[in-house]
């Protein structure tokens, strides 16, 4: 009977109490600098940056159209053709102002050469006028010993003849304005043909976009299809097609929460890591904290704070439009005692851990300060390299998996 009640008592404790796991993780209770920080993700920028744009052109040569643009990173020297433009159609107006520019200069030379003959024959005519002229006046004074008649006969030729003389003058003069005035139109449109194919020239080396500096290509997005500008695409007169940052000189953007927003200033160091190349970690400083909110996005009423981060040294690694980690030290705490968050469990009440003893685990309430990211300040309950369980020794594994999900939901509200 006894037998039978102390195998009773053995399965209703078996059932009543968990298990201990024996495949427990354990990490000791450090002792050292705590930095208390403030973790975002951001976006790498050019301090500088220079914007290539499509050039002006007039509308009579149709519109532009890429045949040729650079790759998005590839690296350019200043003088370096970076954007091509289809000259197709200046090439036909090029070709076609030269043919008339050509025309209007030959017919220029014709005119000259017409209107000087044309004087040369009214120089001829005033010329015998001139003579027919002379001849009357020699007569007319030898004419006094000549009848009455005669002599008016005489007289009325000298004065024929000069009105002839006066009016073959009078006929070059007005020769002269005419054929001037000719040369004049002739002049102005050859003067505008000009024009036109200096700026036909002028703008077909607009065509070829050369880089004003050295950098990188970055290609900026069609708004009409929110893309890349690809070959055969049509931007507008000014259109921003490619960015050329200067790598010298780089930062991040990144956008802090307003609750958090208070603890940023100016000066602070911070740790950048991009998400494409985890291993590596760039010192850099908080440069600027924008003093006006935005919201999050046009559907949330959360409000953030552009924070410029200056970072410090360049890399090739380190491309505008990169997306970063930022990690802020708002401050740094010496000589306190910390254990790694996944370590540190919670109910409605108290915060614990499982201490390891010489029998097992044992659950011990602590009382905790700041939390970081990775790790929570210990202000009682454990002692340095006390021995602590990364996950609760009394569950199974399926258990661990929803604990933990429940656990870091819990952590991540705290922060």
């Amino acid at each position: 009977m006894k037998k039978q009640t102390f195998m009773v008592l053995l399965i209703i404790l078996a059932g009543c109490s968990g298990k201990e796991r024996t495949d427990i993780q354990v990490t000791k209770v450090k002792r050292g600098i705590f930095m208390e920080e403030i973790t975002d993700q951001g976006t790498v920028e050019a301090v500088n940056s220079i914007s290539v744009s499509a050039p002006t052109i007039s509308y009579r040569y149709g519109a532009l159209k890429i045949a040729k643009i650079g790759e998005d990173g590839e690296e350019v020297e200043k003088g370096d053709t970076i954007l091509i433009f289809d000259p197709s159609e200046i090439k036909r107006s090029i070709i076609q102002a030269e043919q008339q520019l050509e025309i209007a200069r030959a017919e220029y030379e014709k005119l000259k050469s017409t209107q000087q003959s044309e004087i040369e024959d009214l120089e001829a005519d005033l010329e015998l006028a001139r003579i027919s002229q002379e001849i009357s006046k020699i007569n007319f004074e030898t004419s006094v010993y000549e009848p009455e008649a005669t002599k008016k006969e005489i007289k009325l030729k000298l004065e024929s003849a000069t009105i002839a003389l006066d009016r073959a003058k009078e006929q070059i003069e007005n020769k002269k304005i005419i054929h001037r005035e000719d040369l004049i139109q002739k002049s102005l449109i050859i003067k505008q043909l000009t024009s036109t194919l200096a700026d036909a020239n002028s703008s077909m080396n607009s065509l070829f976009v050369v880089s004003p500096a050295k950098g990188i290509i970055i290609k900026e997005s069609n708004w009409m299809t929110n893309q890349k500008w690809v070959v055969g695409e049509q931007p507008y007169s000014g259109s921003k097609v490619i960015e050329l940052p200067d790598l010298s000189a780089m930062r991040a953007e990144v956008k802090i929460n307003e609750v958090d927003i208070s603890k940023i200033m100016p000066g602070q160091r911070v740790e950048i890591r991009p998400d494409a190349y985890s291993d590596s970690i760039y010192e850099a400083r908080v440069e600027s904290v924008a003093n006006l909110a935005q919201n999050k996005d046009y559907k949330s009423k959360i409000k953030i704070f552009p924070v410029q981060i200056s970072i410090s040294g360049n890399s090739k690694k380190l491309l505008p439009g990169l997306t970063v980690s930022c990690k802020i030290i708002i401050s740094e705490i010496p000589d306190v005692l910390y254990i790694p968050i996944e370590s540190l469990f919670r109910d409605q009440m108290t915060q614990y851990v499982y201490l390891k003893t010489g029998s097992g685990f044992k659950r011990k309430e602590i009382s905790t300060g700041s939390v970081n990211t990775d790790f929570v300040v210990i202000t009682d309950g454990l002692m340095e390299d006390d021995q602590i369980a990364l996950s609760d020794p009394f569950l199974n594994k399926e258990e661990v998996k929803e604990k933990n999900v429940s656990s870091n939901k819990s952590t991540i509200g705290t922060k």
